[in-house]
C-alpha cells in the first residue's frame, strides 16, 4: 500500500465509524498530535481520545486532497469536516446538536504501510462560532 492509499484508507475507516479499522492502520507507537493540544503516545492512547470524540461529535470528512512526499514517508491531508455535536466536551460550549463545517488538514508520518504520526489542524475559534460558543 502506498501512502497515500494508506492516508485514504485512514479516513474511509474514519468516514465509516470503523474504528477496529482505521486502529489496525496506526504503529503502535503512533504519535498523535491534538489541534491545540498536547501530544500523545501509542495505540491506546489514540483509541481513548477517540473514544471520547465519538461520544462527542459526529463527523464526516468529503473534499480529501491527499499530497505525499516522493519517498513515501511522510504526507497531507485537506479535507472539510462535517459534522453534528453531539454530547458537550469539557470546557467547550454546550452541545445541543449543532452542526459545523469546517476546513482542516492533517500531516502524517507514515511507516512500514502505517500511520506513525498524525498532527491535526483546524481553527477551533471558527468551530466555537459555528456551534454558538
Amino acid at each position: 500500500m502506498t501512502a497515500a492509499d494508506t492516508i485514504r484508507a485512514y479516513y474511509d475507516a474514519f468516514n465509516a465509524g470503523d474504528m477496529d479499522r482505521f486502529l489496525a492502520l496506526l504503529t503502535d507507537d503512533v504519535a498523535h498530535d491534538i489541534n491545540q493540544g498536547a501530544r500523545q503516545m501509542g495505540k491506546d492512547a489514540f483509541a481513548k481520545f477517540m473514544d471520547h470524540m465519538n461520544r462527542c461529535y459526529k463527523e464526516e470528512l468529503t473534499d480529501m486532497v491527499v499530497m505525499v512526499n516522493e519517498d513515501g514517508t511522510r504526507g497531507a491531508a485537506e479535507f472539510i469536516v462535517n459534522g453534528t455535536y453531539l454530547a458537550t466536551d469539557e470546557g467547550l460550549p454546550e452541545a445541543d446538536g449543532q452542526t459545523y463545517r469546517l476546513p482542516a488538514g492533517a500531516f502524517f508520518e507514515i511507516r512500514d504501510g502505517k500511520v506513525a504520526r498524525i498532527s491535526n489542524y483546524y481553527s477551533l475559534p471558527d468551530w466555537i462560532a459555528q456551534v454558538g460558543g
